[in-house]
Order: C-alpha cells, then sequence, then structure tokens
C-alpha cells in the first residue's frame, strides 16, 4: 500500500502479525511499556467498543485490534500531527473499518463522546508530573512524558465518565505514582482489580505497572505473577518473546 510519509517519518515493523507503525524519529516513539498494555487487555470482551486515551502513535489500538475482537476503537490525541502519524498507520494496516482518530484533548472528551458508552479504556498516560525530571526536550515528547495537556486525575476521571457500569479500565504506568492512582481511581468509583509489576530483570527495581480497574466494582485486588523482561544474558525472557508472538 502507498503511504506518503513526511520528512524524519518512517515505517517500523511491530514483529508481530506483519503490523507496522509509523513514527517519527524526532518525536516520542513507542517503547515496550505500550506492548505490555496491550496484552495486559487482550480479555477484552468481543464485540466491545474501546477507547485508548492518549494513543499517540496508535500503537496500543493497532496491537488490539489484531489481538481482540472488539468492534470498535477510537483513539484520542491531542496533537495534531501525531494524529495524521496514527491515521496513515491504521490504513497502512487496514484497520479502518475498527479503529478511528479523535483529535482533541481528553479534557474535552465530552463534547465528543457520549457519557458511559465504551466497554474498556486503555491509555499509557504521561508518566511525569509538570516540572518535575529533565524538560529540555521538544514540544512532542514533552506532551507525551510530562502532564501538561492533561493530568493523571485527568486521565481517570474521563475514563470514569466514558465507561459503563461494571467495565474495565487498563493502564501503563510507572510504580512510583501506584499510590496517587489507586486513590484516584477509588476517588471516580474505579475499583483496583488486577495489578501486574514489571521488571527489567532479577532483583532489580521494578521499572513499570500494569492496573486493571473495574468500574462500580466490589473491592478485591489481585497481584499477578511479575514479569521480567531481560535474562541475566540481556536477552528477552520467554515470557516477552511469547508477548511478541516469537515462543
Amino acid at each position: 500500500m502507498q503511504i506518503q510519509l513526511l520528512k524524519d517519518e518512517r515505517i517500523d515493523n511491530l514483529e508481530y502479525k506483519d503490523l507496522k507503525i509509523i513514527q517519527n524519529k524526532n518525536g516520542f516513539c513507542f517503547g515496550i511499556d505500550s506492548i505490555l498494555l496491550s496484552d495486559f487487555a487482550k480479555d477484552i470482551k468481543k464485540g466491545s467498543k474501546v477507547v485508548d486515551l492518549g494513543t499517540g502513535t496508535g500503537i496500543i489500538g493497532i496491537l488490539l485490534c489484531c489481538k481482540t475482537e472488539l468492534s470498535q476503537l477510537i483513539g484520542v490525541e491531542i496533537q495534531k500531527e501525531v494524529c495524521e502519524m496514527a491515521k496513515k498507520s491504521i490504513k497502512l494496516n487496514k484497520l479502518n473499518d475498527k479503529f478511528q482518530i479523535l483529535q482533541a484533548n481528553i479534557k474535552d472528551i465530552d463534547k465528543y463522546l457520549n457519557k458511559e458508552s465504551f466497554d474498556a479504556i486503555v491509555t499509557n498516560p504521561p508518566y511525569k508530573k509538570n516540572l518535575t525530571g529533565i524538560q529540555n526536550e521538544n514540544e512532542k515528547k514533552l506532551i507525551s512524558r510530562h502532564e501538561i495537556s492533561a493530568t493523571l486525575e485527568d486521565f481517570i476521571k474521563v475514563s470514569s465518565f466514558l465507561l459503563k457500569d461494571h467495565k474495565d479500565i487498563y493502564m501503563v504506568h510507572r510504580p512510583d505514582r501506584l499510590v496517587d492512582i489507586i486513590e484516584l481511581l477509588r476517588k471516580y468509583k474505579l475499583e483496583p482489580k488486577k495489578l501486574k509489576i514489571i521488571y527489567p530483570k532479577e532483583e532489580q527495581s521494578p521499572k513499570l505497572i500494569l492496573v486493571k480497574a473495574t468500574k462500580n466494582a466490589k473491592p478485591f485486588l489481585k497481584i499477578e505473577k511479575p514479569i521480567y523482561i531481560y535474562e541475566k544474558t540481556g536477552e528477552y525472557t520467554k515470557e516477552i518473546l511469547k508477548i511478541y508472538g516469537k515462543e
């Protein structure tokens, strides 16, 4: 399929079922957190309507369209150029019938999407609070990494607004924000149900967390078996290779 790339854009192979993604080498490129989240959310039920808040270049949505039998996925992204890349990636992977992009700030979501009309939310929100950490980055990377256009609370509040009763949000974030995440989820009636901790290697500190919460559910949190990304040799573990479809 003929896709017109802009300067500094490239097509990367996702190494999963021949899926591809268009990225800008000077912008924010996806990491293993998106891969892990798409696998964590693969229990999304057949026929579900899903929203990906802060979809970026569409990596999570593209993977979910192939890992689940969802009926519709809307990716919400504030940055126009990133939206255009996502749209091209959707076309490249022939997913136009399932996956649409909405350019908007998630804080304005009530102008575009109806309350309590979705079966699942997936989100990989910015990890860093505004005015923290290194900020000598270009604007695209800053918006992707820091809570500039929307905060963690905004992402969780919007998720509660969009979700039907007893439906689920799947989130990837950093371990140091776990207390904030649980506090905010409960504030907006989203009960944490599953927690999975991601370690780079054994005996190293955790790098990421995956959290599933259900709207208006009863309290019960299951802490799942952790994932280790690398063996001591530096190669991917069998579990990571399985997620990539190579095991």
